[in-house]
């Protein structure tokens, strides 16, 4: 994770300008989310200094993919994100991942267009990510399968999709949602179950299984999304924790968004 700089308030970029930033309620927000994997799930969290030069730097998701013992070190989509790769990578080769840079200048990606279902790789094509740089992901993670999604609305792919299980996809109902979802099962091989939500954007949630906690499932609060909420709460067998995001959606912010997450 990176800790928050005060400048994401008033100059993250966001797609909606109308809703001000809460620059407490957003530091809250990420204060919970970190309590909630250091000491709720008792996780080792790697926390990176703010840099007040990059306002988006708390989306750690973007500027790495990790899968297995390898970190892909990626061409954020946005000119103005690209220096926020620096940290990550130092951090990251601290923790002895072998370390893939993409060099390649006509290449882009964000993380937050990266779906992992733990046997493929999805990739969406967006604003933020090309077809270059899904192909360099490719050539980073030969061992997995890599397709390309288009993402017609939203700023990522995982803007209205996300795994909440093995072989559980978390899908928003738009039409836009349901159009990749539908790309997605024809794509792949793999038998998906999937889990509709009515907000796109509380589709976005953060699975993890545990030692001696099983299925973790992050997902938004139902304060935010009730209706979403309630779909989450068919998943008996998972430990379900919500967790609010409100302030960072202002600023086209995710659960997943927050957190990169790997095994040592």
């Amino acid at each position: 994770m990176r800790a928050m700089p005060a400048s994401l308030s008033t100059a993250a970029l966001r797609s909606d300008n109308v809703s001000p930033v809460d620059p407490l309620g957003v530091q809250r927000e990420f204060d919970h989310y970190v309590s909630v994997l250091r000491d709720r799930l008792g996780l080792q969290v790697v926390m990176l200094p703010a840099d007040e030069e990059l306002p988006d730097c708390v989306f750690v998701e973007d500027t790495a993919v990790v899968c297995g013992s390898t970190a892909l070190i990626t061409r954020p989509g946005a000119p103005s994100r690209r220096s926020e790769t620096v940290a990550m990578k130092g951090a990251l080769t601290e923790l002895g991942l072998n370390i893939v840079e993409m060099n390649d200048e006509s290449a882009t990606m964000d993380g937050g267009d990266v779906l992992f279902t733990g046997k493929e790789f999805f990739v969406g094509l967006s604003k933020r990510t090309n077809q270059r740089g899904a192909e360099i992901l490719a050539n980073t993670f030969k061992d997995y399968a890599v397709s390309t999604i288009p993402v017609e609305e939203g700023l990522h792919l995982k803007s209205f999709c996300s795994m909440a299980g093995p072989n559980l996809i978390a899908i928003g109902s738009s039409d836009a949602a349901q159009k990749a979802l539908k790309v997605i099962q024809q794509m792949s091989d793999c038998k998906y179950e999937k889990l509709t939500v009515p907000d796109d954007r509380a589709a976005n949630c953060v699975y993890m299984n545990l030692p001696g906690k099983g299925d973790v499932l992050l997902h938004c609060t139902p304060e935010v999304f009730p209706e979403s909420a309630k779909v989450f709460e068919r998943l008996k067998s998972h430990m379900l924790i919500p967790v609010s995001n409100q302030e960072k959606m202002k600023v086209d912010g995710a659960l997943t968004c927050l957190s990169v997450l790997l095994r040592i």
